[in-house]
Order: structure tokens, then sequence, then C-alpha cells
């Protein structure tokens, strides 16, 4: 059996699915894992963005505002992720959601796979701080 060209690159090695143009574990793998809190609304979108990718539903509920968070939210979630395979991710721009706001909003586009048709979200979500921590506010920004 020959060696392959290219070594093979684990998840982590490989580049966000954020799109961020660093690797997962430079990027993503922090925040998701729990050992690193997003700093800006942009960093908690992007990485909401790479948890639906990864189908990690625990991430995007805890991450959601509860003032906006359905209590069926995790079951629904659960429900579907697994018909949704998400493409990419272009982040469109953002405003406030810096180090020290208390909101902020980012513009997005996602492209997605629903069963083999393709589809795409285009939306401008809001984020607010709860007890210090960025979270999903919703759509509406």
């Amino acid at each position: 059996m020959s060696e392959p060209d290219e070594p093979y690159k684990s998840r982590d090695e490989s580049l966000c699915p954020c799109k961020s143009r660093e690797t997962y574990a430079d990027c993503c793998l922090p925040f998701v894992d729990w050992k690193k809190k997003p700093q800006t609304a942009e960093q908690l979108m992007r990485s909401r963005y790479t948890a639906y990718f990864f189908r990690l539903t625990d991430y995007i509920f805890r991450t959601t505002h509860p003032d906006t968070r359905d209590p069926n939210l995790k079951q629904e979630l659960e429900e579907m992720v697994g018909d949704v395979n998400w493409r990419f991710l272009t982040v469109v721009g953002s405003s406030k959601g810096g180090p020290k706001d208390k909101t902020g909003k980012v513009e997005f586009i996602a492209e997605y796979f629903l069963d083999t048709e393709p589809h795409q979200l285009q939306e401008r979500s809001r984020f607010k701080r709860y007890k210090g921590d960025w979270k999903y506010l919703d759509d509406k920004g």
C-alpha cells in the first residue's frame, strides 16, 4: 500500500467550518468544547454555525438567550439536525457585538442542503449578553 501524497488531517487540524481560514482547533473548537467563551457576537455566531455543522445541539441550545429560547428547542434541534447538511458560511457584516458591548448584530448567509436540494439562509441575528456571556437572541436584526 502506498503512502498518500498529503497526510490525513484530523478534524482539529482542518479548516474550521465557519470559514474563518483558521484551523478548527484554533477557531471554534474551544468554544463548542466549553473551554473558552466567545468574546464577540461574531465569534458566537460562527461557533453556533459550526455547532449546526457538526450537529452539536447542546451548544446551540445553551447559547440561545433564555428570554427567547423556546422550551421545546432542544427536542426540535435533535429532530431536525440530521436532515440538514450545512455547506458554506459567509459573514456579510456586523455592528456592535464587541468585547465591551452588551448587544450586537451579525448578518450572514448560510448555504445548506435539505435532502438533496440546495437552500440559502440569510439572517441578521441579534445577540445579547446574559450573565456576561454572549447569547443568540433572535433573527429580528
